[in-house]
């Protein structure tokens, strides 16, 4: 069986992890994620994931009242890697096999992120997923979700959002909004009403050359219609 996309990266948010919960992992949602992935995988794509910490500590946010900016930002990339970890348990337990490897320092924990290390996992047909962002503050998650689909030769950034793709104003305030099949780089990055990613990762993408796919995480079958090259949610390229 071959799909569009032999290799992907897909983004996901902290939010999304939390599930039914406010904050903290939601086990059933990850779980059913877990199956989500398992279909791609079986249909013979290579997956990375790449998962934000905002259902924990947005760094951005932490940030003043004497905490440093630098230092708020490295506590979302331990949130990130708190959920990268709990992610490769609730994989493995569904059968889905899944190595978590870290660009922030934590042997404990994690393997050390290296290309080379990651391709290997990658060949022998195991979920990666990436955390600690690339370790550098003043870098989003989805900012280092690209560099890291660049660096691993990703044919395709998918971002996981709750809406089925990008609209040409929220959807959820206005009942006239309407939906972007496709969507010049340009356009997304100009168009400071589209804040599905910031600029920063927009702008990398668009000067390398990757495609950015964003569609519905939530409903059943997407992920696999995405790599398989169906008509889900909206392109930018």
């Amino acid at each position: 069986m071959s799909t569009k996309y032999s290799r992907i990266l897909l983004k996901l948010s902290g939010e999304q992890l939390a599930g039914e919960f406010e904050s903290g992992i939601d086990p059933k949602f990850a779980g059913w994620l877990a199956k989500e992935v398992q279909k791609a995988v079986e249909a013979g794509c290579q997956i990375v994931i790449v998962a934000g910490g905002g259902n924990m500590v947005r760094g951005a946010e932490v940030a003043g009242n004497g905490i440093k900016r630098v230092t708020g930002d490295q506590m979302g990339m331990l949130a990130g890697l708190i959920n990268a970890i709990a992610l490769t348990d609730i994989f493995e337990a569904n059968g889905v096999k899944t190595r978590c490897l870290s660009n922030i320092f934590a042997a404990q924990v994690a393997e050390s992120y290296s290309f080379r290390l990651a391709e290997k996992h990658l060949q022998k047909g195991r979920v990666v997923i990436v955390a600690g962002g690339i370790a550098r503050p003043y870098f989003t998650h989805d900012t280092a979700g690209i560099s890291i689909a660049l660096e691993l030769s990703c044919q395709a950034f998918l971002k996981a959002t709750k809406v089925d793709g990008v609209y040409d104003k929220d959807p959820t305030k206005h009942a006239d909004a309407k939906k972007h099949d496709t969507l010049p780089f340009q356009h997304a990055i100009e168009n400071n009403d589209i804040k599905i990613m910031d600029k920063a990762a927009l702008g990398l993408a668009m000067e390398h050359g990757m495609s950015l796919v964003v569609f519905d995480a939530l409903k059943e079958g997407n992920l696999l219609a995405v790599v398989n090259g169906d008509k889900v949610g909206t392109t930018i390229a």
